[in-house]
């Protein structure tokens, strides 16, 4: 299944005249601020608990200074000292300036344990610089930090797993999207030749038959209308990568907007010799972006009618789910199944199920994760299955 990416046609006839409009997208910064909580807690944490090291340590040594001065005047005065041994003069010094030995030594040790304290946060702060070192350049190597700091040291290791899946990701996208343009490159020269060697055969015989002169003229016309789509999929790409979709919400009549198009497809749906079935609910409205949905709706119906068999129906439901607070939108045809593999990367850009490119419904790969992109903007949430010849495709969007 490709994912096409067509742009959806402007169409306003189902759209609520005199509804608010509003610019940005729905995404929230609740996981954000979580986040930015829990690093103030561990800041807040690890403060209270050096300062309160520090003050046990300075209560701890005061106490063990006052006990080891008393047990020292203790065996000092247990005993008669005289001027020929060797302690005597310290001591007389040490008596005639008691407060200052007390005071001095209080100082001393102050200095030490501030010193020892103020060196701590320091040493944490230059393991976690060093750590956050290897997340430009993150490796399968988990990082690992003192105890004190084991809570920066979990965020510094999900941002590099994070750092790892997404470089994968993008090397996967990456390779996919040369991949495809290495494809369409080799196929524009195939409608290319064919057009201007049916034009060079309409020039070089001017006594051709208004029969064969048609006939050429309609293959070189195809051709070019093939050339055309494939120089739509190099923009499409490029506009994929350059742009940023935000959303323009108002209230919108979705019952009348799928009713719309549904009749809108029927023409194309005839040529490929399928029919519809619906079941639309009635009076749903919603607060959207109707174009950028409008557009949604329109990839995964292309997709369906790409890829059902000639004969069969397809299936377009739109109603309430059991609790009445998400619309659900399901679009279902008859098809070749999608292997699992395969499924599980169906939204990922520059992605084709269908590989070959030669194929005429080979798109770029970015109909559905653009599709993906637009539905989680309004809240939402896109799946497809796929099992026994059957394929469906369901959207689910939020009433509010």
């Amino acid at each position: 299944m490709s994912k096409e990416s067509g742009d959806s046609k402007e169409s306003g006839s189902f759209k609520k005249s005199g509804s608010f409009k509003k610019n940005g997208s729905f995404k929230s910064s609740n996981k954000g601020r979580e986040l930015q909580k829990s690093r103030k807690h561990t800041k807040n944490s690890m403060a209270v608990q050096l300062r309160f090291q520090y003050m046990i340590s300075c209560i701890g040594f005061a106490a063990g200074l006052c006990v080891i001065s008393v047990l020292a005047w203790t065996v000092c005065v247990s005993r008669i000292w005289y001027g020929n041994e060797t302690l005597y003069p310290v001591l007389t010094w040490v008596k005639a300036h008691t407060l200052f030995a007390f005071t001095a030594a209080c100082l001393v040790a102050s200095i030490v344990l501030a010193c020892y304290f103020l060196s701590r946060p320091f040493r944490y702060l230059d393991a976690v610089i060093h750590a956050a070192e290897f997340l430009a350049h993150p490796s399968e190597e988990p990082i690992e930090l003192p105890v004190p700091v084991r809570s920066i040291e979990d965020e510094l290791n999900l941002v590099r797993e994070q750092a790892l899946r997404n470089a994968l990701i993008a090397k996967e996208a990456e390779q996919r999207k040369n991949d495809l343009i290495v494809y369409l490159a080799h196929d524009l020269k195939t409608p290319l030749t064919s057009v201007i060697g049916y034009l060079t055969l309409l020039k070089d015989e001017p006594q051709i038959s208004e029969k064969m002169r048609a006939r050429y003229t309609t293959i070189a016309l195809d051709k070019a209308q093939r050339l055309e789509d494939l120089i739509n999929e190099f923009f499409d790409i490029t506009r994929f990568n350059l742009t940023t979709l935000t959303l323009d919400p108002e209230t919108v009549n979705l019952s009348r907007m799928l009713e719309q198009i549904v009749s809108e497809f029927v023409p194309v749906l005839a040529e490929k010799q399928l029919h519809w079935k619906t079941e639309i609910e009635p009076g749903i409205m919603l607060l959207c972006d109707a174009d950028k949905l409008q557009r949604v709706f329109d990839n995964l119906i292309r997709n369906a009618v790409s890829y059902s068999y000639a004969g069969t129906e397809v299936f377009l439901s739109m109603k309430r789910n059991g609790q009445g607070d998400m619309v659900v939108v399901q679009v279902h045809n008859h098809g070749r199944t999608i292997p699992p593999e395969k499924l599980s990367h169906i939204f990922e850009q520059f992605f084709r199920v269908d590989a070959s490119r030669a194929s005429a419904t080979g798109g770029a790969g970015l109909g559905l994760a653009i599709a993906k992109e637009i539905v989680e903007l309004h809240r939402g949430e896109i799946r497809v299955e796929s099992a026994e010849e059957c394929v469906a495709f369901t959207v689910e969007l939020p009433c509010v």
